[in-house]
């Protein structure tokens, strides 16, 4: 037995020190271990961020182009007079629908009246001067006949006789003539239109003829009617290219729809079709001009008003469509946000297509039909990181469904 030799007191000095020290190690240890207690299970108790994903929707679409175009009247006509003369009367009234063969203008016929009558009078003299010349043929052959007359005078009579049967037309030319100066007084309407106002009043002067005659009026068509564009020589070669392929017929051959709306509409209500295409591009614009024609039964199309014209492009085809508001952008970079099969973030750049019913996307390229989009939560994402996903659809646009360009 081993006994101490130090006093009593300083032993239980010494016990009392390694007990605080350590109860003080223990306790230290016990926050230590606490502490890392804590954090690990507040890492634990953050879930991953909610999102909702959705596969990209397959759908049947047609590409339209969009172009501005003028309205233009198939038939334009600007009325003048063929003859000289006071203008005695006015038949319209300005602005008014009217029909082929309706009454415009009357302009003085008693001149014209008078030149017919001469005419019909010189054409009758000529008429009896040739019977006379018959007659005297007619007489003058039975005389050759029996050695009466000479040959000579034969011919005379003969030649007599055409010279009057030449006055005879060049008579009947001239009534011809006149009865044309005489119809062209009544001024008619040469197409079916809407006329203009009246340029002439009743009682001036005007004056006719091929060249230089006093302008009357203006009569344009209005049913059907024609819209003008112009495409610049990308889209000439894009057409070119599809019809080559079989994708698209071209509008030179083929009667194309198009569709058109005007400044005070949505939606290219109106239904119309291809019907021209120019042979060449115009080398100070670099475009060229195409023609598409549309009914015009109410009168609503006005030649000269602008309007906005949808024109068939690619398809119908399949394409992948997502919500615009999934895309995101990183400079020049287009991208999505995708989970994989661990439910975590992974990032896909994307090269996008056209717009569809304003508010969905056509994906050319770096998406999957299978794969599962982030389309809302965008902002509570990090690549890698997990998240908590939600199945949703796409909404479909439904049928007949367009693609237009940005």
């Amino acid at each position: 037995m081993e006994i101490s030799t130090q006093p009593l007191g300083i032993q239980q000095t010494l016990l009392r020190s390694a007990r605080h020290t350590a109860f003080t190690a223990a306790y230290l240890t016990l926050l230590i271990l606490a502490g890392c207690s804590d954090g690990e299970s507040t890492v634990q108790q953050t879930p991953p961020p909610e999102v909702a994903v959705a596969k990209p929707l397959v759908k049947e679409i047609t590409e339209w182009d969009e172009y501005t175009g003028r309205l233009e009247a198939i038939e334009s006509v600007a009325v003048r007079a063929r003859v000289r003369g006071y203008l005695e009367s006015v038949h319209f009234r300005d602005g008014a629908m009217i029909k082929r063969g309706d009454l415009l203008f009357v302009i003085d016929s008693r001149p014209y009246q008078a030149a017919l009558d001469e005419a019909n009078a010189r054409l009758t003299r000529a008429r009896v001067q040739l019977d006379l010349a018959e007659t005297d043929l007619a007489r003058a052959q039975n005389l050759f006949e029996q050695n009466a007359i000479s040959e000579e005078e034969l011919d005379q009579r003969t030649q007599g006789r055409k010279g009057a049967a030449a006055e005879v037309q060049a008579a009947e030319a001239a009534v011809r003539r006149a009865e044309l100066d005489l119809a062209w007084t009544k001024v008619r309407a040469p197409i079916s239109g809407r006329i203009s106002r009246r340029l002439v009043t009743k009682g001036n002067l005007i004056n006719g003829g091929l060249a230089g005659g006093t302008l009357l009026t203006t009569i344009v068509s209005m049913d059907p009617i024609y819209v003008y564009f112009t495409a610049n020589e990308q889209d000439l070669l894009h057409y070119m290219r599809l019809a080559r392929a079989g994708e698209r017929p071209s509008s030179r051959t083929t009667p194309n729809p198009v569709r058109l709306q005007l400044a005070d509409e949505e939606g290219y209500p109106h239904r119309g079709h291809m019907n021209f295409v120019d042979n060449q591009m115009d080398e100070s614009t670099g475009t060229i001009q195409g023609r598409a024609i549309f009914k015009n039964p109410g009168f609503l199309f006005v030649p000269g008003v602008f309007a906005r014209l949808l024109l068939k492009g690619r398809g119908p085809y399949e394409a992948m469509l997502i919500p615009d508001a999934a895309v995101s952008a990183d400079q020049a970079t287009r991208f999505v946000y995708v989970i994989d099969k661990n439910n975590k973030v992974q990032r896909r750049d994307v090269v996008l297509g056209r717009w569809v019913d304003d508010r969905l996307r056509i994906i050319e390229d770096g998406l999957k039909p299978d794969d599962q989009i982030i389309t809302d939560g965008l902002m509570r994402v990090q690549i890698g990181a997990p998240v908590t996903s939600e199945m949703t659809t796409i909404k479909d646009p439904g049928t007949n469904v367009m693609a237009t360009a940005e």
